[in-house]
This record gives C-alpha cells, structure tokens and sequence, in this order.
C-alpha cells in the first residue's frame, strides 16, 4: 500500500523515545515516526501513483502542524487494540487530506470524516497503560510541515518527496 506522510521534526523522536520504558509493554512499538495523511493504495505503475498524487498535491501550502498530547484509539477500525499516538492538530494538513479525497478514495474508517492526523506510538498493549499515557501532560511541539513523503507501505520506505509549497 502506497501513501502520503508527514515526516516530524527530532523532537518529535525526542518525545516518543523519552515516552518508550512506558511503551515497551506493547505488542508493536513504532521506531519510524511520521504521521499518515493519506492511503493511495497499490499500483502496478508506481510512477503513475507518484503522478496523480504529485498532480493532487500542486498549489498546497507549507502548513503548521503541533502535538498536542497523548491519546489512543481504543477500538481502531483494523488491528490491534488500543493503539497510543501522539494528537497532531493542523487545519492545513486536513485540507490537503480533503483534497488527496478528491484523486483518491477514502478507505473506509479511517479517511474522509474519520481522518484523526496522529503520530502512532505503539498499539496493541494495556487499556490501563493507554488512559495512563493519555492523562500525561506534554509540551506542545509546533512546526512547519515543508515536504510530504510518498512511502511504499510493503517496504516501508519513503521513495520520494514533495516539497511544500507544491
């Protein structure tokens, strides 16, 4: 599966591994830090892919994003449960989410209305040590997202980027 990502600033990784001795417990912890703003799904022609999402994203701005707290899902739509994130709050980045809709469908749970932006921590461990997480109080973390990455899912690798303003 192919997506679009926002890639986050060393702080970001400062927060999450200054978090990590409560995390270990859970089933999956992240190490690759970004946060999904839109699944495109699989291609045969990844250059078609990288196309259409290069034509989707043309005239989007550099926005704000910021962390905002710890939070979790605690039923997520696939996978295991609960699943901890770090909240990201950012108007810009959900206007880019609502136009990636336009090119390309919305998976159904967790895109269109459903779409929360979020830094997933880890997931599939204790409720008690998720409501714990989320009831910890953090510095807020403010940037400006100035590039998108456009990731292979099956590697989980970025295979290239745009630069925003596009």
């Amino acid at each position: 599966m192919y997506s679009v990502t926002v890639p986050v600033p060393g702080r970001v990784r400062t927060l999450a591994n200054d978090l990590y001795p409560e995390l270990v417990g859970f089933d999956r912890v992240r190490d690759d830090l970004s946060c999904l703003l839109k699944r495109l799904g699989d291609a045969d022609h990844v250059s078609h892919l990288q196309q259409r999402t290069h034509r989707a994203l043309e005239g989007s701005p550099a926005v704000e994003a910021r962390i905002t707290g710890i939070d979790y899902f605690e039923d997520p739509p696939v996978g295991s449960a609960p699943v901890v994130y770090l909240a990201v709050e950012s108007p810009g980045l959900e206007s880019i989410h609502r136009s990636l809709l336009e090119r390309f469908d919305a998976v159904p749970g967790l895109e269109g209305t459903d779409y929360v932006p979020h830094v997933t921590l880890a997931r599939g461990g204790d409720r008690a040590t998720a409501r714990r997480l989320a009831d910890r109080e953090i510095e807020p973390i403010t940037w400006t997202v100035t590039e998108l990455e456009f990731r292979d899912g099956s590697y989980d690798l970025p295979v290239s980027r745009v630069s925003l303003p596009a």
